[in-house]
Formats: C-alpha cells, sequence, structure tokens
C-alpha cells in the first residue's frame, strides 16, 4: 500500500521499500556464575521516494524502527505521500552556495552528529588503539558549553538500541560521555576498560555468536535543552535549517554529512526550501560553537551502523 502512494505522487519515478524483523533469544554464561538469557525483538522499515525530471533527481526517505510488533509501522499512509510530496519539491529548489553558515540541525541530524562524529571517538577500542585520539579524548577536558550533554543508554528503555545486559553480562547503563561540556567517560567493554583502568559500560556487544563482542554504542543521543525552535532561529540573520540524512563519512575529527532537506534561515525566519547539503567540519570545533540546545529531543530508531568490516 504504500508502494502505491509514493508511486501515485506525479513525478515519482521510483519507490524503494525495504523491511526487515528479527527474534532471537540469546543466552550468556561465564566462569563467574552468570547466567543470562534475554529475547530480543527487531524491526526497521526504511521507505524512499524518488522523483525525476529533466534529468533531475530527488529523493526523501522515512526510516523507522522498534523493538515492538508490527503495529509500529501501520499507519503510514499520510507519512508515505507527504514524503513523495516533499521529494517532489526538491526538484524545483535551488542549490545552497556553498560557505560557512550558521546551522540549525533537526533532532534527526543532531543524533547522526552525534552517533557518527562523536560517539565513534568515545568507544574505547578506538582510544586505545590511537594514540593521536589519547591526546584529545583526556577525560575532563572541555568540549563545549555548560548545556552540551551527549549521553549513551543502554539502560534507556523501550529503545531500539535498549538491552538489560550487554555481550559480557554487564548492565546495560545510562552513560554520560560529555556532561555539561566536559568529557566525562568514554564506552568500554570488560578488555577495555581493564587496558586503560576505568569501569566498564556495558557496551560490548557481538554480531552473533561466531563473532567477539566489540565496543559499540547503543542509544547515543544529545540531551534536550531548554530553547524553542523559534528561538533558535530568531537570533539569525542569515543560516540553514537542516533535516534528516542520507549519511555520512568521518575521518578521526572531521566529518561530512549529506542532509535530505534544507531551508534557508533568513532574520529568524525559515524562508525558501533548498537542495540536499553537505555539512563538513572539524567535531571538537563544531561542539565548542553549539550555542544553542532545542528542547524536542526525538528518538529515530531507523538507522543503523556497522563497525569492524
Amino acid at each position: 500500500e504504500y508502494n502505491d502512494i509514493i508511486l501515485s505522487t506525479p513525478k515519482i519515478q521510483t519507490s524503494n521499500i525495504g523491511y526487515h524483523d528479527s527474534q532471537r533469544k540469546i543466552t550468556f554464561a561465564n566462569s563467574e556464575g552468570a547466567y543470562i538469557e534475554q529475547n530480543k525483538l527487531d524491526l526497521s522499515l526504511r521507505l524512499t521516494a524518488i522523483a525525476t525530471e529533466d534529468g533531475q533527481v530527488q529523493q526523501i526517505g522515512l526510516s523507522l524502527g522498534s523493538q515492538g510488533d508490527f503495529s509500529t509501522i501501520e499507519g503510514l499512509q499520510d507519512q508515505a505521500r507527504e514524503m513523495a510530496q516533499r521529494a517532489v519539491r526538491l526538484l524545483s529548489a535551488p542549490q545552497a552556495k556553498g560557505d560557512e553558515y550558521t546551522v540549525v540541525l533537526d533532532p534527526v541530524l543532531a543524533g547522526v552528529f552525534a552517533h557518527e562524529a562523536f560517539g565513534h571517538l568515545s568507544e574505547a577500542d578506538f582510544v586505545y588503539e590511537n594514540k593521536r585520539l589519547q591526546d584529545i579524548m583526556v577525560l575532563g577536558r572541555k568540549f563545549g558549553s555548560k548545556h552540551l550533554n551527549i549521553v549513551d543508554g543502554a539502560a534507556v528503555p523501550g529503545l531500539r538500541g535498549s538491552y538489560k545486559y550487554d555481550d559480557e553480562g554487564v548492565p546495560g547503563t545510562k552513560t554520560y560521555l560529555i556532561r555539561e561540556g566536559i568529557l566525562e567517560n568514554r564506552l568500554h567493554s570488560r578488555e577495555t576498560a581493564a587496558k586503560m583502568g576505568e569501569k566498564p559500560t556495558g557496551n560490548a556487544r557481538a554480531l552473533n555468536y561466531r563473532f567477539p563482542p566489540i565496543v559499540r554504542m547503543t542509544n547515543t543521543f544529545i540531551e534536550p535543552g531548554s530553547v524553542s525552535f523559534e528561538d533558535m532561529l530568531g537570533d539569525i540573520k542569515e543560516g540553514i535549517y537542516v533535516k534528516d540524512w542520507y549519511g555520512g563519512t568521518t575521518s578521526l575529527e572531521m566529518f561530512t554529512f549529506s542532509a535530505a532537506e534544507a531551508y534557508t534561515i533568513r532574520n529568524g525566519k525559515l524562508a525558501e526550501l533548498l537542495r540536499p547539503v553537505t555539512l563538513s567540519g572539524n567535531v571538537f570545533t563544531t561542539l565548542g560553537n553549539i550555542d544553542a540546545i532545542g528542547n524536542d529531543l526525538q528518538m529515530n530508531q531507523g538507522g543503523g551502523c556497522g563497525k569492524g568490516g
């Protein structure tokens, strides 16, 4: 049905729909006497509408995921229709001029930034193996304002990355990576915690029984602040508001992300729609430049991330 809705929109050439679900029973036992059984449900859906006109191609996607049942992805007819219409509108949108701008990220793209640009640098196996990163990621170092809090939390209930115990039998935690602008923790397995003289954080995860556990993020996000979206825009004379994500790459502290949609900010108001833009920068410089954090936290559970090949 979603496919039919998307394709019924004029100028939509292609509709892509990807669906996945799984149910796993995980049993863990160790020489310390632990015996843990966990049942894990996982469900994800990705809708993509691709619009074409006169050789131009634009697309918009919608990603959802949960640990719940099939009802999570039901009733999306209006969202599928609106998504297709947004893809069509991008065909006539202008391209932003390459430059440095004041940028406002929507909650989804802010989450991608927290995960990709900063979260991977907080994985202790990566830090332990990289002398330069050890010199940068010093606990107690200030990276942002007192309003900046970045959290990784398996113990946050009801989310796709949540669990009671990791794959080394360590309880899932809520770990402040940055608290009030200060680097407070990093993410550990038992092995990396022992090597670095720090406490395990319950972040050891294995793809399945054929692979050893490695340090992985769970639910990584920037805690909400107190600033409304309108107030955030209000002080910006000229800037760009970016929404959603296509993907991105990182190289140590440098990042490049592609936003799915963008709007000009002019004199404190949203103005014209822009074609998708690419954001590039240094994560540590960017963290230090964050001067407002919105109060509209949204947890997007539709993405995925690989590590170690």
